[in-house]
């Protein structure tokens, strides 16, 4: 990125900083932020009665955002939330369109951030079509060993789409 479209960029940037357990995008709100985690976990979940329905984790040197929502800017269908304390560096829609008319690299880093998004999406799909839960639990172990123990197991078991008493049964056979 060239000095000039660095300067405006950067100048678009917010540094935020969230307690654990904060909401980041809720279900029927529009979301107007495209973040990269420096700091922190964030789970992506459907709220229900009983037991919500984790789909996603993200980590640092990633990008969060409820995406469908922010490039349609339509309410949102999940929630994204915290759940270690968090350092977000984040841009807003509207700032983010200024970058993209007014820069030479800013679709570039719009593509990047679109090709990420999907790959993380198309990856997690793959994993529910063809793997077993336990290949999706070790899967996730052997990717982030060291920040998986920071994730409750019933949000675990939930994204591998067991119950926690699975869950429990799969940990036991591996170790």
């Amino acid at each position: 990125m060239n000095d000039p479209d660095w300067s405006l960029f950067a100048s678009k940037l917010d540094k935020v900083k969230l307690n654990k357990n904060a909401n980041l995008t809720a279900v029927g709100s529009i979301e107007n932020y495209l973040s990269f985690i420096s700091e922190g976990i964030v789970r992506f979940y459907i709220p229900q009665e009983e037991n919500d329905l984790t789909f996603g984790f993200l980590f640092e040197n990633e990008f969060v955002t409820a995406y469908d929502s922010f490039i349609t800017q339509a309410p949102s269908h999940y929630q994204i939330e915290t759940l270690t304390e968090t350092v977000l560096w984040r841009i807003s829609y509207n700032d983010l369109q200024e970058v993209y008319d007014k820069t030479e690299s800013g679709n570039f880093i719009g593509r990047i951030m679109a090709e990420n998004m999907f790959l993380i999406k198309s990856k997690r799909e793959l994993s529910l079509l063809k793997k077993t839960a336990e290949e999706r639990y070790l899967d996730l172990f052997l990717e982030r060993p060291r920040l998986l123990k920071q994730i409750p197991l019933r949000y675990i078991a939930s994204y591998i789409g067991v119950t926690p008493q699975a869950l429990s049964r799969i940990r036991k056979r591996i170790t």
